[in-house]
């Protein structure tokens, strides 16, 4: 079975549980969404799954092999909220080494056939991780995990890039967390949020009031 699969995620920061006992999962075609507000363990549970972070303990299974890291599998790629390509590379190269299945649907955008020989220390702070996020979008790895791609992007890159997830998502399974929880609820197929170190399934806006990540409504 094509599936990201990680159970009982533990882990703890000077004597604080951030996670205990989390589960998520994602499965080729769908978009889970990862809400929590600052400090809930998000990115930390991100960095487990690709694994440049150690957790206390975890289970992680994808494509139905066990694994301690996700990078090892080969088959998922991340994108962490720092800039993460080196400066040095030109865009064309990075596209070289992420990209070779989808290279042709990437190069059609404008955004990238314009700016293929700039190096990445060339492009504006907007423009750098625009170009970053739709490079592991559409990458080879069946799997994505997406930290925050919206920050620094004006609202028309946001909305491109929504429809870009949308596009690709046939072959692709995406966790995505971002603090614009709008655009989040608007291309996930599932909420997951993370609180008080532990994961609730969301419905609806009425389980983010019921679990304190959205204020009750005036009267």
């Amino acid at each position: 079975m094509q599936e990201l699969f990680i159970d009982s995620v533990t882990q703890s920061f000077n004597q604080q549980a951030i996670l205990n006992g989390v589960f998520i999962n994602c499965k080729i075609g769908e978009t889970v969404g990862l809400l929590g507000r600052n400090g809930s363990g998000k990115s930390t549970l991100l960095k487990i799954i690709f694994g440049s972070l150690k957790a206390d303990f975890k289970f992680l299974k994808i494509n139905d092999t066990i694994t301690d890291k996700g990078y090892l599998s080969q088959n998922l790629s991340y994108l962490p909220q720092d800039n993460f390509i080196p400066s040095k590379l030109t865009v064309k190269k990075a596209i070289e080494i992420f990209c070779n299945k989808h290279q042709n649907e990437l190069l059609k955008i404008e955004s990238i056939a314009s700016n293929l020989n700039y190096k990445f220390r060339e492009l504006s702070g907007g423009n750098r991780r625009f170009i970053e996020a739709l490079t592991i979008i559409y990458s080879d790895a069946d799997f994505v995990l997406l930290d925050e791609p919206f920050s620094q992007l004006a609202p028309l890159m946001v909305e491109e890039l929504k429809r870009h997830i949308n596009r690709i998502k046939i072959h692709k399974g995406f966790i995505v967390t971002d603090h614009y929880y709008n655009s989040i609820i608007n291309i996930a197929d599932r909420i997951v949020l993370l609180h008080n170190g532990c994961n609730y399934h969301i419905k609806d806006s009425k389980d983010l009031i019921l679990h304190g990540y959205l204020p009750e409504p005036k009267d």
